[in-house]
């Protein structure tokens, strides 16, 4: 397992560095918060279509380690050609380069994690979870505030070039991952398989509830990684200082997920992703009040402590409410979602927040959150009899 953990962390981590650079460059090159929103938006809104597609084809293919690899090269190549062409050429051809990196996301958000149950014992998944979740949570940390400082110390286009570093790293790391079989070996037509697995989350409603809520936390997501950079300004920072607040909010999430493992155990997991995204909303209320960038770390760590335990109930819940071989397609489906919606918040904060303001931004997204766990509760009715659990 610790090949596997290395692998994924890697590339968690270049991919965690790409959203906030992307920011940075656009930002800095051209001074548009539209474009900027525009060019995470392409980045991630092709996982929309390419989730479900990617899914099937990871349940049913054994060369996954080759479709991993492949996002990754196509990351590092693609980030040093916007080093050319950002604020050099056509305002069009930057998001467009970023939705070719963009295409095979999923298969970091989602690819990964679907290898879980083949190589873990059923008995072992709540753990194996946690420090899934702790994996994420160490790129998120590392990605976001490795990015800040070179920014800082160094210059955007420096974070730009450890980006292609940390993906060539991962290729390396990805390599020693074993081989696992397809899961998927009854013959199934590719587009019914794709179907599949939307279907599943479509009609398991405890499953359905813990997407819901954490594609809509995603979205609400995308306009923060917006507003915060333009909110530094307000309290005297540079943009690159709104990393370590990411960093900050991470480390509360990291310590809340690794501690908490029973809540598995003790509560329904979609029950868990609910309660957490509704307290993580209610502790961004206090966002605005912060008066200097010391208290916004200290709530930021406090706001991730209450939303650590979102990440591997979502783990747990597309392995409790799916069957091994659906796996693949549950993952990169629902990672597809989450991406795609951070894609739309990235839109829309672009335009939004010049619009209302930063304080004003930080309470929407609040809103989000609590409207987010609000509707995903209300998925959790169903008349039909209880769902697979795996």
């Amino acid at each position: 397992m610790a090949s596997y953990y290395w692998a994924a962390t890697l590339a968690r981590l270049a991919d965690e560095m790409v959203a906030f650079t992307l920011v940075l460059l656009v930002l800095e090159r051209t001074d548009s918060p539209a474009l900027a929103g525009i060019t995470g938006a392409a980045y991630a809104l092709p996982a929309v279509a390419t989730g479900p597609l990617l899914g099937a084809w990871l349940d049913r293919t054994p060369y996954r380690r080759s479709a991993l690899a492949l996002n990754q090269a196509v990351l590092g190549v693609v980030m040093l050609s916007l080093l050319a062409v950002v604020g050099h050429s056509a305002h069009w051809i930057t998001p467009a380069l970023a939705a070719v990196a963009g295409a095979t996301l999923p298969m970091v958000s989602g690819g990964f994690t679907s290898m879980l149950p083949s190589l873990v014992p059923p008995d072992r998944l709540a753990r194996a979870n946690s420090f899934e979740a702790a994996s994420f949570g160490a790129a998120t940390i590392t990605g976001p505030a490795t990015a800040a400082t070179i920014a800082a110390t160094l210059s955007v286009e420096v974070a730009v070039v450890v980006i292609a570093v940390a993906a060539t790293l991962s290729i390396c790391a990805i390599s020693r991952l074993p081989a696992l079989p397809p899961l998927q070996t009854a013959g199934e037509p590719f587009l019914p398989a794709v179907l599949a697995g939307l279907t599943h989350l479509v009609r398991t409603p405890r499953l359905r509830a813990s997407t819901v809520t954490t594609t809509l936390l995603m979205g609400s997501t995308g306009i923060l990684l917006i507003a915060l950079p333009l909110h530094m300004a307000s309290l005297g920072m540079p943009k690159s200082a709104a990393g370590y607040l990411w960093t900050a909010i991470e480390l509360g999430s990291v310590t809340t997920a690794l501690l908490l493992t029973r809540l598995q155990a003790r509560w329904r997991p979609e029950q868990v992703v609910i309660v957490s995204v509704a307290a993580y909303g209610l502790a961004l209320t206090t966002w605005p009040l912060a008066t200097s960038f010391a208290a916004l770390l200290l709530v930021a760590f406090v706001s991730g402590l209450l939303e650590g335990p979102t990440l591997p109930a979502m783990f747990a819940a597309r392995q409790q409410y799916s069957p091994e071989s659906l796996q693949g397609r549950v993952s990169t489906t629902a990672a597809s979602l989450r991406v795609g919606a951070a894609a739309i918040g990235q839109a829309t904060g672009g335009l939004l927040v010049p619009a209302i303001g930063t304080h004003k931004a930080l309470l929407v997204v609040a809103i989000a959150l609590l409207a987010a766990a609000t509707l995903g509760r209300a998925t959790t009715i169903s008349r039909k009899a209880p769902l697979h659990a795996a």
